[in-house]
């Protein structure tokens, strides 16, 4: 039996994936991926959140009317928000540079508009993933519960790593969580907290071959109680 690669491999090698083969993922491995996610900790084990997954048809149904009606001007509805705001200096540059890195990788001019909106309606078409996923949480639900939902998502994405896919969360689909909650029928209650595209990872694709940055152990934590 081979062992599985030791979990820090699996984290460390996950990123946000924004193109795709377009080989189909079996129902069984996405089940399985969604199962482990269902086992990240949350107070009083209220476990808040809920998926639909999609493939095929329905996911290019639910794509183009989607892009319709973006087209058609549908208005931006966010129902949380994203970003702080205003957004301190520190993080505005990190989300600076991590934007110009992405485009750099693409060959889009930081001044071509145009390039870089058709860059980010592809957030709406899951990157033309396999399989698209819309996450959603129960509205009524406490802060403490994002957390627990969080930590559900990256669970998601780790086993998924796991499995030899690669994913992409899609903080984008929010905006639209309104008509996308009545376009799959969902309950009055439930918000559209995020999207996740899932598949095989297409590793020739220029959008792939760049990472963004994470700051230094020294800039995030301190220890305690240790001799140095």
């Amino acid at each position: 039996m081979i062992a599985p690669p030791p979990f820090e491999d699996i984290a460390q090698a996950r990123k946000s994936v924004r193109k795709y083969k377009p080989d189909p993922v079996p129902l069984a491995t996405v089940q399985r991926i969604l199962e482990t996610a269902r086992t990240a900790p949350s107070g009083a084990n209220l476990q808040p959140g809920r998926f639909v997954a999609m493939t095929g048809q329905p996911l290019r149904d639910f794509c183009d009317t989607l892009m319709v009606a973006i087209d058609d001007g549908l208005n931006v509805t966010e129902a949380y928000s994203y970003f702080p705001e205003p957004m301190p200096k520190y993080l505005r540059q990190r989300q600076i540079k991590a934007g110009a890195d992405l485009y750099t990788a693409l060959g889009i001019d930081r001044k071509d508009a145009d390039a870089r909106r058709r860059q980010f309606m592809r957030n709406f078409r899951f990157f033309d993933a396999p399989v698209g996923i819309i996450a959603t949480i129960d509205a009524r639900m406490g802060k403490g519960c994002f957390m627990d939902f969080g930590m559900m998502l990256q669970t998601l994405l780790l086993a998924a790593q796991a499995e030899g896919l690669a994913s992409c969360g899609i903080g984008a689909m929010s905006m639209y969580g309104p008509f996308i909650a009545e376009q799959l029928g969902f309950d009055e209650h439930d918000m559209v907290v995020c999207g996740v595209a899932l598949g095989y990872e297409d590793t020739e694709a220029p959008a792939n071959n760049f990472r963004t940055d994470r700051i230094s152990l020294e800039q995030f934590a301190r220890f305690e109680g240790w001799d140095r």
